[in-house]
């Protein structure tokens, strides 16, 4: 975990203590539903909650017996054994090592989940907020990164909208299908314990069963969950890259905050960077690179290996970690970000009116004329004004093949900006009314 990007609240789940307190009362409830049983001594049963419960572990020690032991839960269970006592050994029954891991793993990605379902709604609500604040500002449009037709600005952010309600659905779907619980044994037939210690503990630790453990809970899951984190990346991105572009100096349209005190350049005292959106892109790609790994994950030798875990321990704290910290930015850039309307007009006046071209294509071939004759009059026309000999509308007014066709009050009604705003409200309502 890298300190930079760990929000406290977010970095004490995948903190050594958690996990290990996330383990001991996987073992605990085990060890009840055993004594319920009659496996183990309903008293033994009771001993280790009442010495083990709220127990600080000694996280040092544990890693000590680990470099002496090799092996990370025996180490955990051998010091388990030094604060509760003989009782100890009536935990694990029949258990195995991933029996342990898989399923605190699982509470540990579920937690995580949460808080970033959290912060996608951060981000929603800010997103809402200002789509409605600029939901008929004017802009343009563009595609290939040259400017299209009008839009408006509340509708680009409408677009963002929905794309992080899907995030979120995605979460929501990601974190139903990594909360399952694993108490199988040695090669998930429970021949050592029995299926209801498994449920007992899934309900226990507020996960569902796994249907089928071969050891390990199928990683196919794993490799879903961090490809939903993937595509939450990427829509970070998304809209972190459209700001970037309306923040460059010959665009300006928007820009991220600025706060009294920055500075932006260490050589050049004028600069005002995007630097927290550009960020934002660095992180969505460390988001994704966890996709591979997880997806290789999944082939595991037979009923277990291990070579998914050194895997795991690394991307798991990371790839949530990152994805917190990228979600929260994003709805502090979203909340904060400063929206210029009149340079979003000189922008969409740029082309001298070329924005409205399609209309005055689509009233030709409404009044008669081919689409190849109208499109060809319509390009000609436009090309005068991208090398910059003069307007549009003037020379639409003043072409002898346009001019039987359409008026001048006609042709100057084709540049009314409202008319490609006409649908808005229909799009708000889909989008916000869900």
């Amino acid at each position: 975990m890298i300190p930079r990007y760990a929000r406290p609240e977010f970095a004490r789940i995948w903190e050594p203590q958690t996990r290990f307190t996330i383990m001991f009362e996987i073992e605990a409830h085990a060890a009840d539903k055993m004594a319920e049983l009659d496996v183990i001594p309903k008293e033994a049963a009771r001993t280790i909650w009442e010495k083990g419960r709220g127990v600080i572990f000694n996280v040092d020690r544990i890693d000590e017996i680990e470099r002496e032991v090799k092996h990370d839960v025996i180490a955990f269970l051998t010091h388990v054994t030094e604060l509760v006592g003989p009782e100890a050994r009536f935990l694990h029954q029949g258990m195995t090592s991933s029996d342990v891991n898989d399923t605190a793993l699982a509470v540990q990605l579920a937690r995580a989940t949460d808080l970033l379902i959290e912060d996608v709604d951060l981000v929603l609500a800010a997103l809402k907020r200002r789509a409605m604040e600029h939901r008929m500002t004017p802009c343009v449009g563009r595609s290939h990164g040259i400017h299209a037709e009008p839009t408006t600005f509340g509708l680009k952010l409408a677009g963002h909208y929905a794309e992080f309600q899907r995030t979120r659905q995605r979460l929501v779907a990601a974190r139903a299908e990594i909360a399952t619980c694993a108490i199988s044994g040695a090669v998930g037939t429970f021949a050592n314990v029995a299926p209801e210690v498994e449920a007992h503990v899934a309900g226990k630790m507020g996960l569902e069963v796994e249907p089928v453990s071969t050891q390990v809970i199928p990683r196919d899951r794993h490799a879903a969950y961090f490809a939903a984190l993937a595509v939450a990346g990427s829509a970070i991105e998304r809209l972190a890259v459209e700001i970037r572009h309306l923040q460059r100096t010959e665009v300006l349209e928007a820009e991220e905050p600025f706060d009294p005190g920055q500075k932006g350049s260490s050589a050049m005292p004028h600069k005002r960077n995007p630097i927290l959106t550009e960020n934002l892109t660095g992180l969505a790609r460390l988001i994704r690179s966890a996709v591979t790994p997880a997806l290789e994950n999944v082939a595991l030798w037979h009923e277990r290996d291990i070579s998914h875990s050194s895997v795991e321990r690394a991307i798991a704290p990371d790839t949530t970690i990152h994805l917190d910290f990228a979600l929260r930015r994003l709805a502090g850039v979203v909340e904060r970000l400063v929206v210029y309307p009149d340079n979003m007009m000189r922008n969409l006046d740029r082309l001298g009116g070329l924005v409205h071209s399609q209309r005055v294509l689509l009233a030709l071939t409404q009044k008669g004329m081919s689409r190849e004759a109208a499109y060809s009059a319509v390009q000609t026309n436009a090309m005068k004004v991208w090398r910059g000999e003069g307007d549009f509308l003037g020379f639409l007014k003043a072409d002898a093949d346009i001019r039987p066709h359409l008026s001048d009050a006609e042709l100057a009604e084709l540049f009314d900006l409202g008319y490609h705003f006409k649908a808005v409200d229909t799009v708000f309502a889909r989008v916000f009314s869900r």
